[in-house]
């Protein structure tokens, strides 16, 4: 019985084959478009510039948050019509009060950006908020 000989050009390819490395790469490169978008997403915000704090600490108001999305304004009850009149008045308040806001771990995030927003619009500057320890606690 006669022996199979190959010929020269059926040799096995010493090449490393790179079709999947290229295609594990251009996954990566659309994965990594597509999040870029996500991770420059930025929020603005006006920090104070460090040094001593000059005269006496401005007035504080808190706004509260109830988890029904009930508002409180330093303890009374404050409907959601009057926060924008509020906010504005203390915006242009010359004595630059502090707002603390006070949300309750279980009020709704909607209810609480409808809050952020007014407070921005009004152009208060000056916004704090109470007890975030207590987020990381309810999660």
């Amino acid at each position: 019985m006669p022996r199979y000989v190959a010929p020269p050009e059926a040799e096995p390819m010493r090449e490393m084959n790179t079709t999947p490395l290229i295609d594990v790469m251009l996954v990566l490169l659309i994965m990594f478009l597509i999040a870029l978008p996500v991770l420059t997403h930025k929020v603005p915000l006006n920090l104070p510039l460090p040094g001593p704090a000059e005269g006496a600490p401005p007035p504080d108001h808190t706004l509260a948050i109830a988890p029904s999305g009930a508002l409180s304004w330093d303890g009374q009850t404050l409907p959601a019509a009057a926060l924008p009149g509020r906010l504005e008045a203390m915006a242009a308040d010359p004595a630059r009060p502090r707002l603390v806001i006070d949300a309750s771990s279980e009020a709704r995030y909607e209810r609480v950006d409808e809050v952020l927003a007014a407070v921005n619009r009004a152009g208060v500057t000056q916004v704090g908020f109470a007890d975030n320890a207590r987020f990381a606690r309810a999660f």
